[in-house]
């Protein structure tokens, strides 16, 4: 009788534990946020800077933050400036914030601009990154005029499976261009949310960077 009431009390306890990460799983967050670093949009890094400590705010254990630069090429890992998923003990996860906010820091003051834009190079590689992290909610934000410059020869011209994903684009500021033609201006915002909900996603923009709750709202 001993024996087989510490059997079940040890299939509890297993249950127990299996059930207790099983619910953690189920509320860890994925962000993967990309920077735009053509010609003098990194002028605009500074209110990067804003939206990456409020996401640090707003992490908790399990979950997974990932930042990585837009340049000519960004289908690559070697694009990612910082990345890490927070450890359970509370002392752990402020050092982890701090070291990746001094990464972000860093590379905003020695950031040297790129000459072409592979937004959706980025995108794909944010996609690759969250789906193999596999956290319960999958954001990429996307900080960027959207104004996507390839060099000659990149084939971009596919569709992204973004099931399960949202896409934010935050501080769309308005090109030149775009003040003399409003329509190009609201014709890139169509074009990129056609391509995300193509594929799935749900697409968001952000252009007041004193509103970020819809980074974390579902």
């Amino acid at each position: 009788m001993k024996r087989l009431l510490l059997a079940l009390l040890t299939v509890a306890g297993f249950a127990g534990l299996f059930s207790g990460c099983a619910e953690k799983e189920a509320h860890t967050k994925g962000v993967y946020m990309l920077l735009d670093t053509s010609g003098t949009y990194t002028e605009e890094l500074t209110k990067a800077q804003q939206i990456i400590n409020y996401i640090l705010v707003n992490m908790n254990p399990g979950d997974t933050f990932a930042v990585s630069r837009i340049d000519t090429g960004s289908f690559s890992e070697k694009d990612i400036l910082a990345k890490v998923t927070f450890d359970d003990r509370p002392s752990v996860t402020n050092e982890q914030k701090r070291a990746f906010r001094a990464k972000i820091d860093n590379f905003v003051k020695t950031v040297k601009s790129s000459t072409y834009t592979d937004v959706s190079g980025g995108l794909l590689q944010a996609v690759e990154f969250l789906n193999e992290a596999n956290p319960a909610t999958k954001t990429v934000l996307i900080f960027s005029d959207m104004q996507e410059d390839l060099k000659p020869g990149y084939k971009r011209d596919f569709p992204i499976q973004l099931d399960g994903f949202k896409v934010i684009a935050t501080n769309v500021i308005k090109l030149r261009s775009d003040i003399k033609d409003p329509t190009e201006y609201m014709d890139r915002l169509k074009m990129w949310k056609e391509k995300v909900e193509a594929g799935g996603g749900h697409w968001v923009v952000i252009n007041d960077l004193e509103r970020l709750d819809p980074i974390f709202n579902k």
